[in-house]
C-alpha cells in the first residue's frame, strides 16, 4: 500500500540511450511525470548513446556497464573492453543481483519501455514491485520472429501492459487470439511541442535551390531507405531534380553508401549521420518522407506534423492514426513505385501541397501531452495501491 505523502519509487530499465523513438518516449516520461509523486530512477545496461546526457537531473541514472564513448581509442584495448563488457552483461542477465548492487534500492513499480528489457524487469529480484510492460512493435515483423515465442510468454507475466498504438494492440490480438494480455491501455507517445519548436529554430541548414526531402530514422533495413533511394534515382533519371537528406545511423549505412555509388546518387542522397537536433532540417526542408516497412507510433511523424511539414509516409503501424490521407499527408504502400509517384506529385502539384499545409495549421491540437502523462501516472498510482 502507498503511504500518504510518500513518493513512489519508479524504476525504468533500458539497454542504452541511442537516438531512437523508445529512448525519446523514456525521456518524455522522465520529464513529464510528476516529480512530487514519483522518485524516478533509470537503469541502463550500457551507459551509451547520444541521449545519455539528456536524462533530467531529478532522475537518478545508474548503469551496469560503460558505453563505447568511455572506451579506449586503442583498437586492441577496445576489443578487450568490449569482450569484458559482454561477459558482464551476460552475467547480469542471468543474475539480477548484479543490477541490485548498482541500484541499491527497492522499487514500488518497475517499467520495461520495450520488449528488449522485458526479461530485466520480470526477472527482478524484487518480487513485491509491480511490473509494467510497454510494447511499440508490430508482432508480425519478420526480424522480430525469433523473439516472438519469448515475448508471448512474457506479456501475461506483467501486472499492466501499455501499447504504443492501437494498431500494435490490434495486430497482436489478431495474430495470437488466445494470448492472455494483462490489464492494458493504448497510450500514444508524448511530444514536447514547445521544445521541438524552439529546437527547430536553432539554425538554418544550407540547402541547394531544389526540392528537398528529409527523413529521420535509424539506418535499419526495415526503415526502407534502400527503396527510397531507388525511387530517388528513377526520378532523377526522368529529369525531376531534387535532394534527399537522411538523418540517422545504424548497421545499414555501409549497404546504403554502396547502393548510392552503384546508382550514382552519392551527392543527391545524403547520409548525415545521427544528429541530436534534426529539427531545423525538418522545418526548412520542403517535404518529410518516411519509407518504413513497419512502425508503431513514430514520434518523428508527430514532430513533422507539428512543424507543419507536408509528409509522405508508408501506411504502416499507427501512422494512419496520425495522418489523414490526402488531408494532412500522403500515405503509400511499401513499394518503390508508390514512393516515386508520391514524390513526383509533391514536386509537380504545388496546389495539392498547399492544401495539405493549410490542413496542418491547427494540427498540434491533436497532441495532448498532459492527458498522456496523467494516464501513465494513474496506472502507476493504481498499481502501487493494489
Amino acid at each position: 500500500m502507498m503511504k500518504e505523502n510518500k513518493k513512489l519509487k519508479v524504476l525504468f530499465r533500458q539497454r542504452s540511450m541511442e537516438m531512437g523513438g523508445v529512448e525519446k518516449v523514456i525521456l518524455s516520461m522522465l520529464n513529464g511525470l510528476d516529480r512530487e509523486k514519483f522518485d524516478m530512477t533509470i537503469c541502463l545496461n550500457i551507459n551509451q548513446g547520444d541521449l545519455r546526457n539528456e536524462i533530467p537531473p531529478h532522475v537518478k541514472k545508474v548503469s551496469i556497464a560503460s558505453g563505447k564513448e568511455d572506451f579506449s581509442k586503442n583498437s586492441i584495448i577496445q576489443k578487450l573492453q568490449l569482450a569484458k563488457r559482454k561477459f558482464k552483461l551476460d552475467k547480469a542477465q542471468k543474475n539480477p543481483k548484479i543490477a541490485d548492487a548498482v541500484l541499491k534500492d527497492q522499487f514500488d513499480v518497475e517499467i520495461a519501455p520495450t520488449y528488449a528489457t522485458f526479461s530485466s524487469v520480470l526477472n527482478s529480484s524484487n518480487k513485491n514491485s509491480k511490473k509494467i510492460g510497454w510494447f511499440h512493435s508490430d508482432i508480425t515483423l519478420p526480424k522480430l520472429q525469433p523473439l516472438v515465442p519469448e515475448i508471448l510468454k512474457q506479456i501475461p507475466q506483467f501486472d499492466y501492459f501499455i501499447f504504443g498504438s492501437q494498431q500494435t494492440k490490434d495486430i497482436l490480438i489478431e495474430t495470437y487470439p488466445t494470448i492472455k494480455i494483462p490489464e492494458n491501455q493504448v497510450i500514444r507517445n508524448a511530444i514536447p511541442i514547445e521544445e521541438l519548436k524552439k529546437k527547430s529554430k536553432e539554425f538554418v541548414p544550407q540547402f541547394p535551390e531544389k526540392p528537398i526531402f528529409v527523413s529521420v530514422g535509424r539506418l535499419h533495413s526495415r526503415k526502407g531507405f534502400h527503396k527510397l533511394m531507388e525511387a530517388h534515382a528513377q526520378l532523377l533519371k526522368a529529369g525531376f531534380d531534387h535532394q534527399i537528406i537522411i538523418i540517422g545511423d545504424g548497421e545499414e549505412k555501409t549497404n546504403l553508401k554502396k547502393q548510392a555509388q552503384e546508382l550514382g546518387v552519392t551527392e543527391s542522397f545524403q547520409l548525415l549521420g545521427s544528429l541530436l537536433n534534426p529539427y531545423p532540417y525538418v522545418k526548412n526542408a520542403d517535404f518529410f518522407i518516411l519509407p518504413s516497412e513497419s512502425e508503431s507510433w513514430p514520434l518523428i511523424i508527430a514532430d513533422s506534423l507539428i512543424l507543419q511539414k507536408p509528409i509522405i509516409s508508408t501506411n504502416v503501424g499507427g501512422i494512419p492514426e496520425m495522418i489523414a490521407h490526402d488531408k494532412t499527408g500522403f500515405l503509400v504502400n511499401y513499394e518503390v513505385e508508390e514512393m516515386h509517384d508520391a514524390m513526383k506529385k509533391f514536386m509537380t502539384e504545388p496546389k495539392y501541397v498547399e492544401k495539405i499545409k493549410e490542413n496542418l495549421t491547427d494540427i498540434e491540437k491533436q497532441f495532448d501531452n498532459q492527458k498522456i502523462f496523467d494516464a501513465v501516472e494513474n496506472i502507476i498510482l493504481k498499481l502501487a495501491q493494489k
